[in-house]
């Protein structure tokens, strides 16, 4: 635990060129997170019926999928700050339509609209962040630099957001709490785009066209490996936007209630954020391969389905089930260094592969929940369960053929 501890402190010193932008990763997924604990049930309280909530948020998630794969092309193509601030711009009048025009009078042609047109903003800053981590970080450093990478956008969105909202509702009202998103979020990129000047990474193209743009297609063609990580990303977290599906009310069947479950889901994600930061490191040090094998794909396969079992098999003790929960969520975080095993697969274009990441980053929050909606009636949580638990074993055998070139380090 020691050498743990001091290779985080010597690592992260040493990502200081970034640190910057890091910190306004943190604040914006912060203000892009305010709401995803409580906007559903408020729009169906105002109004909204269930099915009009959910193809919302369906449509949501559809623009993150597309945004999540142009962010690596893009910033192949136009360069990291560019990208990031297309995707501040699309962020903030999609927010501002969303809230302003939509939300105050439920219309809600309008609301499908801009909250769509906002979905396309975080990944493209986030994401194209992320790329630039690829380019400026030497290799035996950059498990623990994405690592780091998804400890700040972890904490932003799902910890720090939700925190603050529960604060925020009481003081500002619901609409005046997503108003704020735009205040954070505005600070978030003046940290991240302002402040941080450092210049090297991915910068724009003379011959941008196109043929860039597909690349992150092709590239899946050309080179095998990187789709095959790719859809091991996609397996990461559908479970992560699964459960709170059906997860809930099963829980609720078994004596928990709504404040115990967001305690359960919360502490998940507080142990998920720390975890993130130190497997980046893990991977530095027992190869990227070994770590996704055995702490994501097995790890999760095996904490997934004793986190089902733990309220059957412990009756209802919150102290186990929050346990077994929290042991998901760190070793969910086993899946990190992916993001420095895929670009470097490639010698050129690691835009393009790490477009193909961040796709896999995106479309769990529309195939999570598609996967409960088609088998929930049929299978119901338990079979469910199992599908989840079965794609992480199936996420375990794919990333054993994904193998770095000779001559590079840390993929055993």
């Amino acid at each position: 635990m020691k050498s743990i501890t001091y290779h985080l402190t010597e690592s992260a010193a040493s990502f200081k060129h970034l640190s910057w932008g890091y910190l306004g990763i943190l604040i914006f997924m912060m203000g892009d997170g305010i709401e995803a604990g409580w906007l559903s049930p408020y729009l169906i309280d105002r109004g909204l019926n269930i099915q009009e909530s959910a193809l919302l948020f369906s449509i949501y998630g559809v623009t993150i999928a597309i945004s999540s794969w142009l962010s690596g092309v893009l910033t192949e193509t136009y360069g990291a700050k560019r990208t990031m601030f297309a995707g501040v711009i699309l962020y903030l009048l999609g927010s501002s339509g969303f809230v302003g025009l939509g939300v105050p009078n439920l219309n809600y042609s309008v609301m499908l609209v801009t909250y769509a047109l906002r979905g396309f903003g975080y990944p493209l800053f986030a994401y194209s962040f992320l790329v630039w981590i690829t380019y400026c970080t030497p290799k035996e450093k950059l498990g623990g630099a994405v690592g780091l990478f998804w400890f700040v956008f972890t904490g932003g969105l799902n910890v720090l957001g939700a925190y603050y909202s529960s604060w925020a509702i009481v003081h500002f009202g619901n609409i005046g709490t997503l108003w704020t998103s735009l205040f954070w979020s505005s600070l978030g990129a003046l940290f991240a785009l302002g402040m941080n000047s450092y210049k090297k990474g991915p910068e724009k193209k003379s011959s941008a066209n196109a043929k860039e743009l597909i690349k992150g297609i092709t590239i899946m063609r050309d080179e095998p490996k990187v789709l095959l990580g790719g859809i091991v990303r996609i397996i990461n977290t559908t479970a992560q936007f699964a459960f709170p599906v059906f997860l809930p009310m099963y829980m609720f069947e078994h004596g928990f209630s709504m404040t115990e479950w967001l305690k359960i889901w919360g502490t998940i994600f507080t142990g998920n954020i720390i975890s993130n930061l130190i497997f980046g490191f893990i991977g530095d040090r027992i190869g990227w391969k070994n770590t996704i094998i055995w702490f994501g794909g097995v790890g999760c396969c095996i904490s997934t389905l004793l986190f089902y079992y733990a309220p059957q098999l412990f009756n209802g003790n919150l102290g186990v089930v929050m346990c077994a929960g929290v042991l998901w969520g760190c070793l969910l975080a086993g899946y990190v260094p992916l993001s420095a095993l895929v670009p470097s697969l490639v010698k050129n274009d690691k835009g393009a592969a790490m477009a193909v990441l961040n796709l896999g980053a995106g479309l769990p929050v529309f195939i999570g929940p598609l996967i409960v909606g088609i088998s929930y009636s049929f299978i119901g949580s338990e079979g469910v369960i199992w599908i989840l638990a079965g794609l992480y074993l199936l996420s375990a055998f794919l990333t054993s053929f994904i193998t770095l070139p000779a001559n590079q380090g840390t993929s055993n």
